[in-house]
């Protein structure tokens, strides 16, 4: 079982990353289960073609006890599974808990043995890497990470944060860094920033998403681009970017950088904003 988790900050296009990566391996046969983790429980919406209800949503109408595996399990394009973990209600609790709880539902239910699939995708927030959003790092839920991020500085700074946690668990042995997935969408589309980033850190860019209006159409109607442009130049960046993933062998221990690092990084991205504005 070829098991991964998304990570970065919100926002940066994470699920539409992983949704689209899903749709790729299903596509080439594989049979794929998708773990949304983050609160909004949008990770699957264009799989599935709306949101599903939540593992947290279930489990406070039924109870653990009464759950069964369809009530939590639902099958989206290309007959990817898809599983939204949810989160508390606004102000209270810890959104870590859903991912603990679906996790813990998914086990006891027999999800991974019933479902027999190929790949396991976890999507999770990387703003705040606490001990729920930490936990497939953890209890080794999966075998590597990989981080989407733009050249804005504060989704460097996060993937920066989240290399930290990598390497806290990676030292036990338990998981590593696949790496960095460029996303061009912010107002800086410099991927060599990412690149230099990348080294620095001793890790690779596994896949450029570029600018494509098509991500947007597809969104529009709850679709991912591998289903709504199939024969699309972003479609097949995508299918790449899932091979690629699929593959690889390249894992690490990240080295993450300092404070003054980051900030050299910042000023590289300002003075791109300036001739942007120049030009």
């Amino acid at each position: 079982m070829r098991k991964f988790c998304v990570y970065g900050k919100g926002g940066i296009g994470k699920s539409t990353t992983v949704s689209n990566i899903a749709a790729a391996l299903a596509e080439d046969g594989k049979k794929v289960l998708v773990i949304g983790c983050d609160p909004k429980a949008d990770t699957t919406r264009n799989l599935v073609g709306r949101k599903i209800p939540t593992v947290l949503d279930i489990f406070r109408k039924k109870g653990a006890e009464n759950m069964e595996l369809e009530d939590i399990v639902f099958e989206g394009f290309g007959g990817v599974y898809c599983v939204e973990s949810g989160g508390p209600e606004p102000g209270v609790g810890c959104a870590g808990r859903g991912v603990i709880t679906a996790v813990d539902m998914l086990n006891r239910l027999g999800a991974f043995e019933t479902l027999k699939p190929d790949v396991v995708i976890y999507d999770i927030l990387g703003d705040v890497v606490c001990g729920g959003f930490a936990m497939p790092l953890q209890k080794h839920l999966a075998d590597d990470v990989y981080i989407v991020t733009t050249c804005d500085p504060m989704a460097i700074y996060a993937a920066n944060n989240i290399c930290k946690g990598i390497k806290r668990y990676a030292s036990r042995g338990k998981i590593a860094l696949g790496g960095i997935i460029y996303n061009g969408r912010s107002v800086v589309n410099a991927p060599e920033i990412v690149e230099d980033f990348a080294k620095k850190i001793g890790t690779q860019v596994i896949g450029k998403i570029p600018m494509s209006n098509l991500i947007t159409k597809a969104e529009i109607y709850k679709k991912t681009v591998i289903e709504y442009a199939p024969d699309s130049e972003i479609t097949n960046t995508f299918r790449e970017i899932a091979k690629a993933i699929y593959e690889n062998k390249n894992r690490v221990i990240p080295n993450p950088l300092s404070e003054e690092e980051l900030d050299k990084i910042t000023e590289k991205i300002d003075v791109l904003l300036k001739e942007n504005v120049k030009g």
